[in-house]
């Protein structure tokens, strides 16, 4: 799988504006964090979505601006580690912490 790193403000900014185009997927990562390791070796290991989908990678403790921006660009809770499937700059799914698999976003996207 080939993720796009979130590294500023206008990263994410260009990412929603995508969304309107075709459905995207974020997922918001601790690097600290035992869980969100799982989570993402999960992700990594079960993903089967459409080509058309792009995946964005967000590194929460370089970047908890991006982070605060998403959580209050799709009224979301912040959660860590989170998957979030977004479509025309609307959240259509989002787990957290040990639900998330990517096998659950295909009806969404």
């Amino acid at each position: 799988m080939d993720w796009k790193t979130l590294s500023s403000a206008e990263d994410w900014e260009n990412a929603l504006e995508a969304s309107n185009d075709a459905p995207i997927v974020v997922f918001k990562h601790s690097t600290r964090c035992s869980v969100s390791r799982m989570a993402f070796k999960m992700i990594e290991s079960r993903w089967d979505l459409p080509e058309t989908v792009d995946a964005y990678f967000l590194d929460l403790l370089k970047h908890r601006d991006i982070s605060a921006a998403i959580s209050s660009d799709l009224s979301l809770v912040h959660e860590s580690p989170q998957l979030i499937g977004i479509r025309s700059k609307k959240t259509v799914f989002h787990a957290n912490h040990g639900s998330i698999d990517p096998v659950d976003l295909k009806p969404y996207l």
